[in-house]
């Protein structure tokens, strides 16, 4: 039998050994078993938090066990695949279903036991106070660091990091203090944001991270205390605790999520100020004023524009937005300055006008439709195939869930509502229902009808016309999907539109949106200019 070894260790797991030290232990129980290993798979400082397939390794794991190359998986413990109640139980399931084994080393785990549900749902529940308590012990450690005179969270442009004792704290640092000042003087004397990023770019001056300056990084946001306008630490405050970071549990993704006024944290540092109070002051009376004379960014405006932000630069890749009010330009040129992109320019009226016209033209035509029928036909048998296995692998799940419904549910009535048993309950209560959602769908995918693809498509039609006389806004996500991907580029001294149509069918409505992922390609390319 061949087996695959995964290890991991994360920020709370410091010692580089650590993987070597878990492949050891694996590897003499692959030996002992008679187990020959395939690969083995090490993640390093990677939190067990973070989804499996978000990992480098994880990711090779996952992709590796979907192609069969192993039937064993080795870890020192099911904490390494994950710390996570809802992941581990994602990814163990994933796993078990393609026929693999899952042994832990250290934990016992052995997942053609019969106590490993159990064994799951209480490692799991320990995995979550630790990681509940890791989290406490951070923020009361970063606290104490802020206590002590360090600090806490990154290091702000115009300062540098030392340690003294067993604490970082910040000092100043001349060079970048001096273009911290020369962005609050060039503010307050009229300069816009754009124009001040433009002229740091132009002169090959990087941000702290080695990036180009944005409007967003000088204006930021007043009310957050974000950008570099707003930092009170330039006045000598030193502001935490403004925000925290939570995870997304449908997509694992961090968050950031601002904290009440009266929970920040603020201590004075009088050595660290390098902006002046009046200078500080003559910001803030400029951040008073309307946004267009204020130079800022002001608040978000419903879309006036067709094409605004749907199409890309076919230089830097950025989003083209109306840079007037009579033209589309390169955001990165007009947020970084020229020096960041050269940019495109195009005049909005002949980019709106003839773009459309050609869709249309295509929505018109009978190649397109041609296109899409063979592409869906093609899809959906392919699809049908498959669909009668995969219904009875959701349903056999469907009943596993019922029965850790039942299970938990019980463990809820004897022990009573612990937060880490109801958050599973809960979890457990929404892959039910996205297992519902996909049976559902793969049964509704067999009853598509080809026949009524011509209707569906006149509609797609008849939703841009109408969007068009009515509402830019409507007009604009029925265009979004036409026009995916297309960039605007130079050529000859032209302006071109370059766009694939090939997902034009996917908004037309249910029945065509359920094989969203068939792919054809039929070429535009548009002169604008």
């Amino acid at each position: 039998m061949t087996a695959a070894i995964y290890t991991r260790y994360s920020t709370d797991r410091q010692r580089e050994t650590s993987l070597a030290d878990q492949a050891h232990v694996c590897q003499a129980r692959a030996d002992a078993l008679g187990l020959s290993v395939f690969s083995t798979y090490g993640d390093d400082g990677i939190s067990g938090s973070t989804p499996v397939a978000r990992r480098p390794e994880g990711a090779r794991l996952v992709a590796d066990a979907l192609a069969g190359r192993f039937t064993v998986l080795l870890v020192e413990g099911l904490d390494r695949l994950s710390r996570d109640m809802v992941e581990q139980e994602r990814i163990v399931r994933r796993l078990e279903h393609r026929g693999i084994r899952i042994l832990g080393v250290a934990d016992g785990y052995d997942s053609e036991g019969s106590g490993r549900k159990i064994h799951r749902t209480m490692r799991g529940l320990i995995n979550e106070i630790y990681l509940d308590d890791l989290r406490h012990k951070t923020h009361r450690g970063l606290a104490g660091q802020l206590a002590r005179g360090g600090h806490a969270g990154g290091v702000p442009f115009g300062y540098r990091s030392v340690a003294v004792g067993d604490v970082h704290v910040l000092e100043v640092e001349p060079a970048q203090a001096a273009i911290v000042r020369e962005i609050f003087e060039r503010y307050a004397d009229g300069w816009s944001c754009q124009r001040i990023a433009a002229d740091l770019n132009a002169r090959a001056i990087k941000t702290g991270r080695g990036g180009t300056w944005s409007v967003s990084a000088l204006y930021g946001s007043p009310a957050k205390g974000s950008g570099v306008l707003n930092n009170e630490l330039y006045i000598g405050r030193m502001v935490w605790n403004r925000s925290q970071w939570v995870k997304d549990p449908d997509t694992g993704k961090r968050t950031r999520l601002d904290r009440p006024r009266e929970e920040w944290l603020i201590e004075p540092h009088d050595e660290l100020r390098v902006v002046e109070q009046g200078l500080w002051d003559a910001v803030r009376a400029r951040f008073g004023r309307p946004a267009r004379e204020s130079g800022g960014a002001g608040k978000g405006k419903r879309p006036t524009t067709l094409f605004g932000g749907l199409l890309r630069c076919g230089k830097c890749g950025g989003a083209v937005i109306a840079t007037s009010g009579r033209h589309y330009g390169c955001a990165q040129r007009k947020d970084r300055g020229p020096a960041v992109c050269s940019g495109v320019t195009a005049r909005r009226v002949a980019v709106d006008s003839r773009l459309l016209g050609d869709i249309r033209a295509e929505l018109a035509g009978g190649d397109m439709l041609a296109a899409i029928q063979t592409k869906l036909r093609e899809r959906l048998e392919a699809t049908r195939e498959q669909s009668a296995d995969l219904v009875r692998t959701h349903a056999a799940e469907l009943a596993d869930i019922e029965q850790q419904l039942a299970h938990l549910a019980d463990a809820v009535s004897k022990v009573g509502p612990i937060p880490a048993l109801s958050e599973r309950l809960a979890a457990t209560e929404q892959r039910r229902a996205e297992v519902q959602a996909e049976i559902a769908r793969i049964e509704a995918l067999g009853r598509v009808n080809l026949s009524r693809i011509p209707a569906l498509y006149r509609q797609l039609a008849f939703q841009l016309e109408n969007a068009l006389k009515t509402d830019v806004s409507t007009a604009r996500e029925v265009l979004r999907p036409l026009i995916e991907g297309a960039r605007v580029v130079e050529d000859g001294g032209q302006v071109w539109v370059e766009s694939e149509t090939g997902r034009a069918a996917i908004a037309v409505g249910l029945s065509l949106g359920m094989v969203a992922g068939a792919r054809f390609t039929t070429k535009r390319r548009t002169l604008v200019s």
